[in-house]
């Protein structure tokens, strides 16, 4: 690297083809909803450049792109990833984006109702498409509603919806200002927003939307952004992160002894650990709803091995 402007090299800017292609182009989610992708900084390549920089150039020799890429991501060197940046314009429900905007990395700026006139479209649910509040889960929902009632729910949605934009536009009309006037619109209404967000932050985003556990309909904006648009961008970095972050299993220290005492055949070891714990009843049954030891018996089992606790 030189300091003289003469001797500089001349480079040009990143451009990834699958990218530019649906540069701009509304990618659907929901019944009215989209992403789309409006710019974006650097590819894998500048992941790679970022990282040599700090290594040296050595480290050229030492390993291919995809190798370094990996080694970075699997032990968490997140600077590199922070040199790639994509700005997104979304359309989202009011109270979708009420958790996307928690997610405070990202340099945003919304449509605002205070100037302009509230979009108007809301999301409708389907019929067969309300969901029960799950019974363990305060904030999360399991199974459906039958759909003959839900045809009902819907109907009404409806009508609460065209009531609530006829009454905004009645005030609107009758010189109400626009920061009022919006008040009594349903979170369901879309809003849109500029979402600028570096790549390291972003894959934090998409682990905690994509997950089983999230909303399903932030998920579906999450599982557009990752398999439709970073699965593009920069597909090796995405492919690692499949690989250790989705796919990839975490373990604690009590987990891991007691997978080891497992596999040197001595459940009566791993029932204690789980008791030391508390996890376990002073018998050794999982009386109680334990959340840590739920998410042990769930690695336990994806390894194909009973919890001994769950043993007859």
């Amino acid at each position: 690297m030189s300091d003289a402007p003469e001797t500089a090299e001349h480079l040009q800017r990143v451009s990834v083809a699958a990218i530019d292609e649906i540069l701009g182009v509304p990618l659907r989610v929901l019944d009215n909803g989209f992403v789309r992708v409006v710019d974006y900084m650097g590819s894998d390549a500048a992941i790679v450049q970022a990282a040599r920089v700090s290594y040296g150039a050595g480290t050229k020799r030492v390993q291919d792109d995809t190798g370094l890429i990996r080694y970075l991501l699997r032990h968490r060197h997140t600077t590199p990833f922070e040199m790639c940046e994509i700005k997104f314009h979304v359309r989202v429900p009011m109270d979708t984006w009420r958790q996307w905007i928690r997610h405070r990395t990202a340099n945003v700026n919304e449509y605002s109702t205070r100037y302009s006139i509230a979009i108007d479209a809301a999301q409708r649910t389907a019929p067969e498409a309300w969901r029960r509040q799950s019974p363990v889960n305060r904030q999360g929902s399991t199974g459906l509603i039958d759909p003959t009632l839900g045809s009902e729910l819907t109907a009404k949605e409806a009508s609460f919806q065209q009531a609530s934009r006829s009454l905004y536009e009645e005030r609107l009309a009758l010189g109400v200002a626009r920061e009022q006037a919006r008040k009594d619109l349903p979170l369901s209404t879309y809003t849109e927003a500029y979402w600028k967000i570096d790549l390291h932050n972003l894959l934090h985003f998409l682990s905690l939307r994509m997950d089983d556990h999230s909303q399903s309909e932030i998920r579906q904006y999450a599982g557009v952004i990752g398999h439709q648009i970073v699965a593009k961008w920069c597909p090796i970095a995405w492919q690692a992160y499949l690989d250790y972050q989705i796919g990839g299993l975490h373990l604690s220290e009590v987990e891991l002894g007691i997978l080891q005492a497992l596999l040197r055949n001595e459940p009566l070891v791993a029932t204690q650990l789980a008791r030391d714990a508390a996890w376990l009843s002073e018998r050794g049954e999982a009386a109680r709803r334990n959340r840590e030891r739920d998410e042990c018996d769930a690695k336990l089992l994806r390894l194909g091995i009973t919890p001994p606790w769950h043993r007859p």
